[in-house]
C-alpha cells in the first residue's frame, strides 16, 4: 500500500488520487499524521511543502481550494502543466479530469459548446495523448515503479447516434409533401428518385440496422443513442409517437442496447429530458440510464446536473466535435467532479476517442488519413489503458452521399481488436 501525506484531505485530492491509484488497482491511504507517515516503512509520497521522509511533490493549491478561479496554465518542457507557476502532476490531472478550463472560459461556439480552440489541449496539440494517464504513471513511477502493471486488453466499444432513423421511410403527410416540394424546387432529381424507390419498397439509405446489429453481436458493449425529441430545427427525427418507429426502436433494443440522445432543445431543461427519457423507456420497456447529448452539447456544470436530476448515471458525451482525442485526458471511465459543488458525483463519464463527423466534416481527412489517425489513437489507449469508444451514425455507415466509402473506416476500427 502507498501512504500519502497531505496537509489537508480534500474532496479534490481524494478524487485525483483515486484516479491515479484506485483505478489501477493500487491501494493507497491519505493521512495528515506526520508521525504515522514518517514511521511508515513501505512506499509513500509526501504531497506537501513540509520536509518529511519519502519522495516529495510540491503541491499546487488547486487541489486544496473550494472555489473556481481563472488560472495561468502553461505546458512545461516536461509535458506537465504549470498552474500559476507551479508544476505539479497531481494538480495537472485534476485540472484536465475535472474540465476546470470549461468553467472559467466564457467563449462558446454556435451550439453553445466549449470550443476546442480554447482548450489548453489545443495549444500544443496534446489532445491525442492520454495526458492524465501519462501523469498518473509518472507519479507511480516516482514512488515505486513496481506498482505499474501490465495493461489489460483494450475494450473496443462502438456507439451509434440515431439522429435520423430513416432518410425517407415513415416520413409521410405534410412532412413528406414539404420535403418533396423542396427537392422539386431545387431540381434534386436524385432525392426525388430515391424517395420514390423507397416508397415502392426499396431499402432506405439510412437503414443500416442490420449492419449495426451484426456489430452488436460481435461487440457486446455496443450502444445506440436514439433521438426522440419533438421536431425542431435541429431535432428532425421521426416522431416517437409513430407506432412503426416504435417498432424499429424496440426491435433494435432487443439486439443492441438503446439509450437516450437528449434533443438539441432539451439542453439543461430537466422537464424536456425527463419527457424524452420516459417516452423512450416506455418503448423499450425498461428504465434508461445512459445518454449522449445531441450535437455533443455539453455545458458544465448545467448539462451534467440536469442529467443527474433526470436519473441518468452514465454519459458518453465527453469528446470534442472539432478534433479527435481525449477531452478529459483519459480513456478510462471516471466519475464527474462537480467543481461548483466541490464534490464527486455518481455520474460516470465514458470518454470517446473520435466521431465520424470529426474526421470527415471538421478535420476534412481522407479515408486513409482517418485510418492512420484512428490507429494512432488506439495505440495510445493500448499503451496507457482505458476503453476505445468511438461514435458513428446510422446514416454515415451506408456509403451514401458524402459518406461513400466511409464504412471501411468503421470496419478498420473494429478490426483493431486483432492488432
Amino acid at each position: 500500500m502507498i501512504l500519502i501525506y497531505v496537509s489537508e484531505i480534500t474532496s479534490r485530492l481524494e478524487y485525483t488520487f483515486n484516479f491515479i491509484f484506485k483505478l489501477r488497482g493500487i491501494e493507497f491511504e491519505l493521512t495528515s499524521d506526520r508521525l504515522k507517515f514518517n514511521s511508515y516503512s513501505d512506499s509513500k509520497l509526501n504531497y506537501s511543502s513540509e520536509q518529511l521522509d519519502g519522495f516529495q511533490i510540491l503541491p499546487n493549491s488547486i487541489c486544496f481550494e473550494d472555489t473556481i478561479e481563472l488560472k495561468e496554465v502553461l505546458w512545461t518542457k516536461s509535458s506537465c502543466l504549470s498552474i500559476n507557476g507551479n508544476e505539479d502532476y497531481v494538480a495537472s490531472i485534476f485540472y484536465l479530469l475535472s474540465r476546470y478550463e470549461e468553467y472559467t472560459c466564457t467563449k462558446r461556439d454556435d451550439h453553445g459548446r466549449f470550443p476546442f480552440s480554447e482548450s489548453i489541449l489545443a495549444q500544443e496539440n496534446k489532445v491525442e495523448r492520454l495526458n492524465c494517464d501519462r501523469w498518473a504513471e509518472q507519479v507511480i513511477r516516482l514512488i515505486n515503479d513496481s506498482y505499474l502493471k501490465e495493461k489489460t486488453e483494450v475494450s473496443i466499444i462502438p456507439t451509434f447516434d440515431i439522429d435520423n432513423t430513416f432518410a425517407y421511410k415513415l416520413k409521410t403527410g405534410k412532412r413528406m409533401i414539404l420535403s418533396l416540394l423542396r427537392d422539386v424546387f431545387k431540381g434534386d432529381k436524385k432525392r426525388i428518385r430515391e424517395r420514390s424507390e423507397v416508397l415502392n419498397g426499396a431499402k432506405d439509405p439510412f437503414d443500416t440496422y442490420e449492419y449495426i446489429a451484426k456489430i452488436g453481436a460481435e461487440f457486446p458493449g455496443t450502444l445506440l443513442f436514439w433521438l426522440v425529441g419533438d421536431r425542431a430545427k435541429l431535432d428532425r427525427n421521426i416522431s416517437i409517437q409513430n407506432k412503426q418507429h416504435q417498432a424499429v426502436i424496440k426491435s433494435m433494443d432487443d439486439l443492441v442496447e438503446v439509450n437516450l440522445h437528449p434533443s438539441y432543445a432539451s439542453q439543461d431543461n430537466v422537464e424536456i429530458i425527463n419527457k424524452e427519457k420516459e417516452e423512450l423507456s416506455q418503448v423499450v420497456g425498461r428504465e434508461i440510464h445512459k445518454s449522449r447529448q445531441h450535437f455533443l452539447r455539453l455545458k458544465l456544470p448545467d448539462t451534467y446536473r440536469s442529467l443527474l436530476a433526470a436519473g441518468f448515471n452514465e454519459d458518453y458525451t465527453m469528446g470534442f466535435a472539432e478534433h479527435v482525442g481525449f477531452r478529459s485526458g483519459t480513456a478510462r471511465v471516471h466519475f464527474w467532479f462537480d467543481l461548483g459543488l466541490n464534490e464527486v458525483t455518481p455520474l460516470k463519464i465514458h470518454p470517446f476517442a473520435y466521431m465520424d463527423g470529426t474526421l470527415n466534416e471538421y478535420m476534412n481527412l481522407t479515408i486513409e488519413q482517418s485510418k492512420s489517425q484512428i490507429s494512432s489513437l488506439f495505440k495510445e489507449v493500448k499503451e496507457f489503458g482505458g476503453d476505445f469508444i468511438f461514435l458513428w451514425h446510422n446514416e454515415t455507415i451506408g456509403d451514401y452521399g458524402k459518406w461513400k466509402g466511409w464504412s471501411s473506416v468503421l470496419d478498420y476500427t473494429l478490426n483493431l481488436k486483432d492488432e
